[in-house]
Formats: C-alpha cells, sequence, structure tokens
C-alpha cells in the first residue's frame, strides 16, 4: 500500500481573504504526516496556538496527490 504523506504548513496572509502569505521566508513548516486524521491532529493544534490572528492560516497538503507512481517520471526525476 502507497503512502499517503500529507505537509502541514502555515503562516501570515496578506489578506484573510486570501491564500497569499506576508513572508514566504517566514512560513511555518509545522511537519510531514503519514496519514490525514495526524495531519489533521497536527493543523488543529497549530491552528488553535494562532486563533487570536485573524491573518494567521495552517493548512494541509495531501502530497501523495502531488505524485502519481503510474506515470512515467518527469526528466527532472531521472536526474539522480
Amino acid at each position: 500500500m502507497p503512502q499517503r504523506l500529507h505537509l502541514v504548513f502555515g503562516g501570515e496572509l496578506v489578506d484573510p481573504q486570501s491564500n497569499t502569505f506576508r513572508d514566504v521566508d517566514d512560513i511555518d513548516l509545522v511537519g510531514i504526516f503519514p496519514d490525514y486524521a495526524s495531519a489533521y491532529d497536527a493543523w488543529k493544534s497549530a491552528a488553535q496556538r494562532t486563533v487570536d490572528n485573524a491573518h494567521m492560516r495552517y493548512f494541509i497538503a495531501h502530497l501523495h496527490r502531488l505524485r502519481d507512481e503510474e506515470r512515467e517520471a518527469s526528466a527532472t526525476e531521472e536526474l539522480g
């Protein structure tokens, strides 16, 4: 069974109605998690720590969706 990795990250947004970070150098990388449930717990914890700042947002990125193991590798993946 393939892994279903999830990345949890967040930071301060320029506008709470957008997904544009104020400073990409200041993005909080919470971590990479082996399943959605543990990623959700980490996301919830990070979001609750920053609940007083309306511009702070945390996200869960489904890393397993960025790659399709059945498709041929791209040229950059062949560089190793």
